[in-house]
């Protein structure tokens, strides 16, 4: 019998965590646009969509490769925000089928701006940690 390879890719632990903030935000945009009170604070819901995919945009991060993450930031952190970018495009579609709730660009725009922050934040915690302060 022949021992089978270890899978060399991702670590299935690190997508649990991927898996529960996707499954959150999936919730949170099936909810009925009435089940919401936000504070009367201007812009609030993208501040909080640009969050909790910042929240996402380090998951993703983290799931990813620790090898790769070091040895290609760049396209680490371009995958992060793609990502960021796309799930939030699926949920602005998802939304537009939840009484009163609409579809808005903005949103979307929020939603990678959330991905840049966690890879902008990732590819400093890296940089922090390589210079002997980590």
């Amino acid at each position: 019998m022949t021992a089978v390879p270890r899978y060399s890719g991702i670590d299935w632990l690190r997508v649990v965590p991927v898996t529960l903030v996707m499954g959150t935000i999936f919730f949170l945009s099936h909810q009925p646009g009435s089940s919401f009170s936000l504070p009367k604070i201007v812009h609030i819901d993208k501040l909080l969509h640009c969050l909790l995919y910042a929240v996402l945009g380090l998951a993703a991060l983290l799931a990813l490769p620790p090898q790769f993450r070091q040895l290609r930031p760049i396209l680490a952190s371009s995958a992060v925000v793609l990502f960021c970018l796309f799930y939030g495009i699926t949920d602005e579609f998802h939304q537009s089928f939840i009484p009163g709730r609409n579809c808005d660009a903005f949103d979307v725009l929020a939603d990678a701006s959330g991905g840049l922050l966690a890879a902008v934040c990732g590819w400093g915690w890296q940089l922090w940690r390589e210079s002997g302060r980590g």
